[in-house]
Parts: structure tokens; sequence; C-alpha cells
């Protein structure tokens, strides 16, 4: 297995570290990897749509050219539905908080001299594991 995922992680350009999710990206779209032991086949998830979009391969060829198969797929579904493809994240975010963590995030921002938005942001954004999800 450990042969397998580092020939995954080469091709791939994705990490399997602790935190890190099997990630393989195509036309800004992000698909979460994972082996399936019984079949013997990677399986691919694409992740952030409405839609559940899945794929899978033998070899990691396989698997990558089928992943663009099926969001090349998507793209032309939509085209020919006079629809837009869906993109994963459009950036904004509706975000419930307790009101009492909610303050405190006020006076943390306004300690550190930034907006509510700013604060959050870059505390979102040091949460957030960037290798696995940034579009390149």
């Amino acid at each position: 297995m450990r042969q397998i995922k580092n020939s995954l992680s080469t091709s791939l350009n994705i990490s399997w570290g602790l935190g890190m999710k099997n990630i393989m990206r195509y036309k800004g779209y992000l698909a979460r990897i994972s082996y399936d032991e019984t079949d013997g086949v990677f399986v691919g998830d694409v992740l952030g749509l409405s839609e559940e979009i899945s794929f899978h391969g033998a070899s990691v060829d396989e698997l990558r050219g089928d992943f663009e198969f099926a969001i090349d797929h998507y793209i032309s579904v939509c085209r020919e539905a006079g629809i837009n493809p869906q993109k994963q994240a459009g950036g904004r975010i509706l975000l419930r908080l307790a009101p009492e963590t909610h303050v405190e995030a006020i006076i943390a921002a306004q300690a550190e001299g930034l907006s509510l938005n700013d604060w959050l942001v870059r505390a979102v954004e040091q949460a957030a594991p960037k290798n696995a999800t940034r579009r390149r």
C-alpha cells in the first residue's frame, strides 16, 4: 500500500499527511481520492457540488482519465441544458455563532485592529489546509 500511495502522491501532487485529504484537481474542481480494497480500485468523489460525481480507476492514469472525463461530461451536460456549471465556492458564507462567541470574536478582531470579516478570513485561512484545497 505504501508503494501505491507514493505513486499516487507523485502523480497527483497530493499529500497523505495527518489532517490532509487525498485531493486531485482538474479545471478548478477538486476530488477526494480513496482506495477501495474490496474492489482493488481507487475511487474519487468530486467535492463541493450539489450533484454527486464519482469516478474510479485501477491505476493512477485510469483514475485521472476518468476524473477528467467526468468533469468534462458534467460541463458538457450543463452547457447543453443551458445552465452554468456549478463551481465549488463563491467566496461568501453565512456563519452562525453563539452570541457570546460573536462578541468574543468582535473584541479579538478590534484588539488586533481588524474588521471582524478580515479577522475571520485570517482564522479560516490559518485553519484550512492550503495545499489540499487551493485551486492552481
